[in-house]
């Protein structure tokens, strides 16, 4: 790492590298690139999962970012076409100590540096994570700029501080489905894959602002005839599949930005009286939706080894995040409860409307790295939409 003090004039001696990271302070880590050339330019957040590497980066909710996951060794397990929450990933790059280059898992199909190519993503290795960490935690998430190959150091430094920032942005419309389509693929099983649900029981419409494939596949393990629209669907468009529940999916940007176009949408669900379920996003619009406000956070939440506290039973659950902006609950009205908090610091995990089966938390329930903590949440959501269907 060099010192900003000293940079970018004295970096440019790091010319030789086969890869870097410039923040928009100047300050710069040398690195070996690996994936895809070229680069990448994103808001900079480190990840403390230590399992589950693909999955994270095929999460939409990554759009915009760059990913530095703090366990030294990412790729041991390799990669595969089963473990992705998305066919286009959309994570702008990533950052680890050192890259497996032999993976040594029997699901393997090939190594985490082809996937990267594949899907044009740069990748750096061989950097100090440690400091990069201990930088976002001091000074929150920065701005960067990664390149695999030569780094041009002053062309890096006005990409990184030509990054717009994501306040502001509405990114749910870059990852959103373009069409209405249907699902019906089930969770996965060991040693027999993901099934097909043969016999629905109940309709969920989900509003895909970037959603998760196993939020959709725990659904349809419960039994729904899943109907995905689109994150700009109207309340009427929703509202024409006849939907028992309505669940608002993960995402990624400014809720805010989002929020223009959908909470319209959330609060025209809201009033017909079917129950409605938010995740991270769809949390933080639903939050919205019932008159509170979000804020952007300094260093966010990343990470499968989260606790949080289910205020309403003492409960505490192990989960899974990946967010930048918080639902305020000092902002939230009186008849919004706060039902779950973290225990890092604070900051609002859930809330729910007094009287409706209206709820969201601000964790990702179908991860699993308790490794079922917070399935409850869908049966819950499941027993309210049939409930309703009756």
């Amino acid at each position: 790492m060099t010192d900003k003090t000293s940079a970018p004039s004295a970096v440019a001696e790091a010319s030789f590298a086969h890869g870097g990271l410039m923040l928009a302070d100047g300050t710069f880590f040398d690195g070996t690139g690996f994936g895809a050339e070229g680069i990448a330019v994103g808001e900079v957040c480190f990840n403390t999962a230590m399992t589950g590497y693909q999955e994270i980066l095929s999460d939409p909710s990554y759009a915009g970012q760059i990913v530095a996951f703090t366990f030294p060794h990412i790729g041991i397990v390799g990669t595969n076409d089963e473990d992705i929450e998305t066919l286009t990933p959309v994570v702008r790059s990533l950052i680890v100590r050192a890259d497996a280059e032999h993976p040594s898992n029997y699901r393997a199909i090939a190594t985490l540096d082809r996937w990267l190519k594949k899907h044009n993503i740069p990748a750096i290795a061989g950097v100090d994570t440690r400091a990069l960490t201990s930088l976002i935690r001091e000074k929150g998430m920065p701005h960067g700029a990664i390149v695999n190959g030569a780094p041009d150091n002053d062309a890096l430094l006005k990409a990184a501080q030509g990054f717009p920032g994501l306040e502001g942005l509405d990114l749910a419309k870059d990852v959103t489905s373009r069409q209405t389509y249907k699902w019906n693929e089930t969770k996965w099983v060991w040693d027999k894959g993901y099934g097909a649900l043969p016999t629905p029981s109940w309709k969920a419409v989900v509003i895909d602002y970037g959603v998760k494939r196993n939020i959709l596949r725990i659904l349809a393990s419960m039994g729904a005839d899943i109907t995905v629209v689109p994150a700009s669907a109207s309340t009427e468009e929703v509202m024409r599949h006849k939907p028992d529940g309505v669940l608002l999916s993960n995402g990624p940007g400014d809720p805010a930005a989002t929020g223009v176009y959908a909470i319209p949408t959330i609060q025209g669900v809201i009033a017909t009286g079917t129950p409605v379920f938010g995740i991270c996003l769809g949390h933080q619009m639903l939050g919205l939706a019932l008159g509170g406000k979000t804020k952007k956070m300094a260093q966010g939440h990343h990470g499968a080894n989260h606790p949080v506290k289910d205020v309403t039973t003492g409960k505490v659950e192990i989960v899974s995040m990946n967010h930048g902006f918080t639902v305020d609950p000092d902002t939230l009205p009186a008849n919004v409860k706060q039902t779950h908090v973290s225990l890092f610091d604070g900051t609002n995990c859930g809330i729910a409307l007094d009287g409706k089966d209206v709820f969201s938390v601000q964790y990702h329930p179908e991860a699993s790295p308790g490794p079922m903590d917070s399935h409850y949440l869908f049966e819950r959501f499941a027993a309210a939409a049939k409930a309703k269907r009756t």
